[in-house]
């Protein structure tokens, strides 16, 4: 295994801080761009610009970017003294399942990120309108249909970042594991095409269950001798999105500046909101932190019940998919400030698995905040043993799966 760097960091420093933009009111006679700008992207406020709304999923550098794009052009005696300066577009993300309901409100999002020169959208059928549609979108990526497993080589070769959101949803009364076969298979078909033709790039594993999905692409890398575990990645972030949101609800506070970290895995009682970590700091009640976690847990079914049948949480996933993405391509581009918690292969606990913050950076994982592990309260400590017996379960599972197959495939050759 390659050597990882756990880093201790305090409580006032390092997070990615995201919220959606506040509603703005229509524009007026006068144009003020900023606050159109601010009310399209939700951007992050600029000291060159007079702005209602904070910050959005999108980086620093990428709101220069985009606002570099979408601002009308000033003659000279109107321009700032302190004019943008956009860093060229230059990644390639692929979204394999992009004709789906997470992947079509996904590609959107990552359309709109000017870090992105081409967007590769793959999907079994369905993909070329959605990629036709978005095509129209006048921000710089190209965006690229391609369809079923003879093109793979063609969608993936080259690409920095590969997500995928491919899979079925959930439905009301279906656990994670209820979908462990449809999408066990997917996933590995999908992560054997991605070895063989971008081993390189960054692997963001969408399709649930992920605390058994992230598992399975990693024997195949291995099985493909390609396995790199700083660039394999669960997406956990919705986790973090809904514990960061709740909280600041319950406590009346400011979205932008609450961050709760999530540890453990992504599905029940593994996903483990540390709330005596929050940012800022605030004292909850024991019986807020029960319906807290319990609700944070449990926010998944919530969208599917409220759907009645319809869908899963696929808008807020793909929002917070988005957000990873971005991330992902800030530390690409060299951004040293980058944070994200994720369920990666990990030795902050006895499992080869966890979800924790960590720093990412060009060559992916950079380090693990060991710190948000220190210090937990009773509840917190006796929750942490309680997910791990089912985590664990949840990981032999997927291992157990992708080594059946490779034995399989190796017995058939």
């Amino acid at each position: 295994m390659a050597a990882m760097t756990t880093l201790s960091v305090g409580s006032g420093s390092c997070s990615t801080q995201t919220s959606l933009a506040k509603q703005h009111k229509p524009l007026g006679s006068s144009f003020n761009a900023s606050k159109f700008l601010n009310g399209f992207t939700g951007l992050k406020a600029m000291s060159s610009f007079e702005t209602e709304s904070e910050a959005s999923f999108l980086g620093k550098t990428s709101n220069h970017a985009l606002q570099a794009l979408c601002l009308p052009k000033l003659e000279p005696k109107q321009m700032s003294a302190n004019p943008f300066q956009p860093r060229a577009s230059t990644f390639k993300v692929a979204v394999l399942g992009a004709a789906g309901g997470i992947g079509q409100p996904l590609a959107l999002l990552i359309k709109m990120s000017p870090l992105v020169s081409s967007l590769h959208l793959y999907d079994i059928a369905n993909v070329k309108g959605v990629a036709t549609d978005l095509s129209h979108c006048n921000t710089p990526s190209q965006v690229l249909d391609f369809t079923g497993p003879s093109e793979f080589s063609n969608c993936l070769k080259g690409v920095d970042v590969v997500v995928i959101p491919a899979g079925v949803p959930r439905k009301p009364g279906m656990t994670r594991d209820d979908l462990f076969n449809i999408n066990a298979n997917i996933v590995k078909t999908l992560v054997e095409a991605v070895a063989d033709h971008c081993p390189d790039a960054f692997i963001h594993i969408i399709s649930n269950p992920v605390n058994s999905t992230v598992p399975i692409a990693a024997e195949i890398l291995k099985q493909k001798g390609v396995y790199n575990p700083k660039k394999l990645f669960g997406v956990t972030t919705l986790d973090v999105v809904r514990a960061n949101t709740f909280v600041a609800q319950k406590k009346n506070l400011k979205l932008i500046d609450v961050d709760v970290p999530v540890i453990g895995g992504h599905a029940g009682i593994t996903i483990l909101p540390l709330l005596s970590k929050t940012r800022p700091s605030v004292v909850f009640t024991d019986e807020e932190v029960q319906e807290l976690t319990v609700r944070i847990q449990n926010a998944g079914t919530e969208v599917v019940d409220a759907k009645a049948g319809a869908g899963s949480a696929t808008l807020s996933m793909a929002y917070a998919a988005a957000r990873f993405v971005e991330s992902s391509l800030r530390a690409l581009d060299g951004d040293d400030d980058v944070y994200e918690c994720s369920f990666v292969q990990s030795e902050l606990t006895d499992l080869p698995f966890f979800s924790s913050r960590v720093k990412l950076g060009k060559k992916g994982v950079e380090a693990f905040i060991s710190s948000d592990l220190q210090g937990l309260t009773e509840f917190e400590a006796k929750a942490l043993d309680a997910l791990k017996p089912e985590l664990k379960a949840s990981i032999d599972k997927g291992v157990s799966f992708a080594q059946k197959q490779g034995s399989t495939a190796a017995v058939s050759n």
